[in-house]
């Protein structure tokens, strides 16, 4: 392989709150964990690793598949505007 993979980890700024509230206005990714398979996942990595975890409350990890490009971006700038206007 060469180039860049299909998977990207940000943190949202804010807290936990509004982290799963990106997550859950996102209308074409599916809230699961998949590290391949042609449909796309947005996973909130602390929930799912539970207490004690190092990782960030506010890190959200998303998994591309086959969708088209331009409606996933557009549907991560409607999820992350939602949380702003808060």
């Amino acid at each position: 392989m060469a180039g860049f993979g299909g998977m990207l980890s940000f943190q949202v700024r804010g807290a936990r709150e509004q982290a799963m509230a990106v997550a859950a206005n996102l209308r074409l990714f599916t809230r699961a964990t998949s590290l391949g398979g042609p449909h796309s996942f947005v996973d909130q990595r602390a929930s799912i690793e539970g207490p004690g975890t190092n990782t960030p409350q506010k890190l959200l990890r998303l998994f591309i598949g086959l969708e088209n490009s331009v409606d996933l971006i557009e549907d991560l700038d409607q999820a992350l505007a939602s949380v702003q206007d808060r």
